[in-house]
């Protein structure tokens, strides 16, 4: 089989590539995704996929089997912006091929791992897949700056639950089972305000989170390194005060962190570490951790708190030890098992869902939001036979416990 697998999926490398430049040369900023849905859509409906739709969030999905287990495969359509046009040496969006390299704003993260993963579908049609198994392709949205957010809505609102799910972010070819958390936290005080020229009269607000900002850059020393995600961190990004006018006292101060989540950290031990802070309670601050009512280019507005867990699968669960046979069997070498640095929808369909998530696309981390973003055709052809073996390893001789 896994000879069969290759043939078929080399055989792709160049509709598989054609397609991907295509994408790459749509513009899809987060919340601006329509017209590569819209494309991703037709190529969909080209190949053979059923079912599909696009739904009330933007989210473009397809299903290829008809079985009740549900194998889903999650890439993101939308990118990051391009910066500084001077630091890229091609048009990002244009979908350069030179040497066996895609190129392109959006080629590694992420649409490269989603292009892979559409023509895997192609490849279970015509191989077949195992009869109680749907695979499940979405080409989800607005992931880049609230990840995790399009899969509240469709396990919630959609009410589609899979089985299991694998991510398409870019891991070099490696089987990923975890990445750290996040959160944003912002720590608030307030002042009297005076005129600037009698600074004795008020109470300046910026006075009183001087002390918290040194002592968030102590608690970022200390804090512990636990597992295989290692140690969690926080640091200060941002700072903001509010006064009349220049020429008058702070009456207000606020600053915004960036804090990174171990395995056992969470939303509460992480605002309890904040709130324990000496200088946070002389300065008798707000802690807040802030929600964002997020607009989609579909006009649905939807909440989330700007909270992304941790999360971690177990080397024995049956969907890794499934990724480790299939990638094994298929590549005649042992896989390469690891955790991302970065944050993935995993955040919600693992962290929040508890549904087991593993990743595994093409392309290297690095490469991801630079103006160098690239992927290899090679590792596309590879992505879809993983893709391929996987669903059909997991849904012949592996089911998730309830």
């Amino acid at each position: 089989m896994k000879k069969k697998i290759a043939k078929i999926a080399k055989s792709l490398k160049g509709e598989l590539v054609t397609f991907l430049r295509e994408i790459i040369a749509i513009p899809s900023p987060s919340g601006k995704e329509e017209a590569v849905v819209k494309r991703i859509k037709e190529e969909m409906k080209k190949i053979g996929f059923k079912q599909i739709r696009v739904d009330p969030l933007g989210n473009v999905m397809g299903t290829i089997g008809s079985g009740k287990r549900i194998i889903a495969v999650d890439g993101h359509c939308d990118t990051v912006g391009v910066g500084n046009p001077d630091s890229w040496e091609f048009d990002p969006f244009k979908g350069k091929y030179q040497d066996g390299i895609i190129y392109g704003r959006g080629a590694s993260d992420q649409k490269g791992g989603l292009a892979a993963a559409i023509y895997a579908g192609k490849v279970l049609k015509e191989i077949g897949i195992p009869g109680d198994i749907t695979f499940l392709v979405v080409a989800s949205v607005l992931e880049e700056d609230y990840e995790g957010f399009c899969w509240y809505y469709i396990l919630e609102e959609d009410k589609i639950k899979p089985e299991v799910l694998l991510l398409t972010e870019p891991s070099n070819l490696g089987i990923m089972i975890g990445q750290r958390g996040r959160m944003e936290i912002k720590v608030e005080t307030t002042g009297i305000s005076c005129h600037g020229s009698a600074p004795e009269r008020g109470e300046n607000a910026i006075y009183k989170i001087a002390p918290v900002i040194r002592d968030i850059e102590k608690l970022n020393e200390v804090l512990p390194a636990r597992g295989i995600l290692g140690k969690g961190t926080v640091t200060v990004t941002d700072v903001r005060s509010s006064a009349p006018s220049l020429c008058a006292v702070a009456d207000s101060a606020a600053i915004h962190l960036d804090r990174r989540l171990g395995e056992k950290e969470t939303m509460e031990t992480s605002v309890a570490e904040i709130a324990a802070l000496e200088s946070v309670k002389d300065a008798n601050a707000k802690i807040l951790v802030p929600e964002y009512n997020i607009k989609s280019y579909t006009g649905l507005v939807y909440p989330i708190k700007s909270y992304y867990p941790m999360w971690v699968m177990e080397r024995d669960h049956p969907l890794v030890q499934a990724a480790e046979k299939a990638y094994n069997n298929q590549f005649s070498e042992n896989a390469n098992v690891g955790t991302w640095q970065f944050s993935t929808n995993g955040v919600v369909t693992k962290g929040v869902f508890n549904i087991p998530t593993i990743g595994f696309g093409p392309g290297k981390e690095e490469f991801a939001h630079t103006a160098n973003d690239q992927v290899p055709e090679q590792d596309l052809v590879k992505a879809v036979e993983f893709y391929t073996a996987l669903v059909l390893e997991y849904g012949r001789n592996a089911k998730t416990p309830e």
